[in-house]
């Protein structure tokens, strides 16, 4: 008796260790936002399951005041406080600057700062934006395939006369690429 029920005691015991071994094992991939410290931003941004379009889209989306347009934007790597995300500018019609956190793993908006535009745009006045033939979700396509498939993951905008252009990073299979897209849509690199 006692030896059945130290044979129930051990199988009991082996098929524990063997399910926790098999949860262990078939955990999913991290996210974004745990990827290992180590990793250059342009390779966290790479595997973000939100892209950069649609964290523009998200953050264009926000705010009272229609026909904001997104025009700058940044990937941040996760850190003690945030998630990996995107911080977007979008300037609206009246000149308002509101910077969005978007979450680069559930494309979910998490915060929102009004900004002075003054302090990022000296050359610039929120008119050239809304005056701009290319918009940056335009020109994060066209760096995208000059790029040969790669995901754009930041955007930075320039004056090029009384225009904007864009600069932006893309992350190709092992390096990043800078594709710089004019105000006619033209690449220009």
């Amino acid at each position: 008796m006692i030896t059945r029920l130290a044979a129930a005691a051990g199988l009991l015991a082996l098929s524990t260790s063997l399910t926790l071994a098999q949860t262990a094992t078939s955990t999913p991939a991290e996210p974004a936002s745990k990827a290992d410290s180590n990793m250059k931003e342009w390779q966290v941004a790479k595997i973000a399951k939100v892209g950069l379009a649609q964290a523009l889209t998200t953050a264009e989306s926000q705010g009272d005041e229609k026909g904001g347009r997104a025009i700058d934007a940044d990937f941040e790597k996760a850190d003690s406080k945030d998630p990996a995300h995107y911080s977007v500018k979008v300037v609206y019609p009246s000149g308002k600057l509101v910077e969005y956190g978007i979450n680069a793993d559930t494309g979910a908006l998490y915060k929102t700062e009004n900004q002075p535009f003054e302090r990022y745009f000296t050359r610039l006045k929120a008119s050239d934006f809304q005056n701009a033939k290319t918009s940056l979700k335009d020109a994060l396509t066209i760096a995208e395939q000059k790029a040969g498939g790669g995901k754009a993951y930041e955007a930075e905008v320039e004056k090029d006369g009384s225009a904007v252009q864009y600069e932006i990073k893309v992350a190709g299979a092992d390096k990043e690429q800078e594709v710089k897209v004019g105000p006619d849509g033209k690449v220009l690199n």
